[in-house]
């Protein structure tokens, strides 16, 4: 939950200090109360079960739709259509996402490095990108199938 991937010190209440960079361990430390912010800690967990990582976009996205809904709900819109809406939107983004999308020669080790690249920007030192880019490559090859995931 911050610029660069930089860490955060952070004291719990028992006075303890945690240092980490990873969104679900700051939220986690974090008393809410509030019945949204508490449904937002919620989708962090569980984006961090299911995925492993993302939980700060998670967060980052859910308080930005949040943030448009609610003129319209001052506006007395009712927060079905709002969703119906917004799921509109989803399938349009869906669409478009599909639309622009660029397949990958697998067997291209330098297209594969920069798709790595750029999933591991924020994840590790810019003294080590080289590095862990070839680690995670050669692993992937060594285990990799010629077939689709479907």
């Amino acid at each position: 939950l911050g610029p660069q991937a930089m860490l955060k010190m952070i004291l719990d209440p028992m006075g303890g200090t945690v240092i980490t960079n990873d969104g679900n361990c700051i939220l986690r430390e974090i008393d809410v109360v509030q019945p949204a912010a508490k449904h937002m800690m919620e989708l962090a967990r569980a984006q961090d079960e299911e995925v492993g990582d993302g939980t700060t976009s998670v967060i980052i996205l859910t308080g930005e739709i949040l943030s448009l809904a609610q003129p319209l709900l001052e506006r007395q819109i009712h927060p079905l259509r709002i969703v119906k809406g917004m799921t509109l939107a989803l399938t349009d983004a869906l669409q478009l996402i599909e639309d622009i999308a660029t397949p990958i020669d697998t067997n291209n080790r330098t297209l594969v490095e920069e798709v790595v690249r750029s999933c591991l920007g924020t994840k590790v030192n810019s003294n080590e990108d080289t590095l862990m880019v070839k680690l995670a490559v050669d692993a992937t090859m060594r285990v990799v199938r010629d077939n689709k995931v479907s």
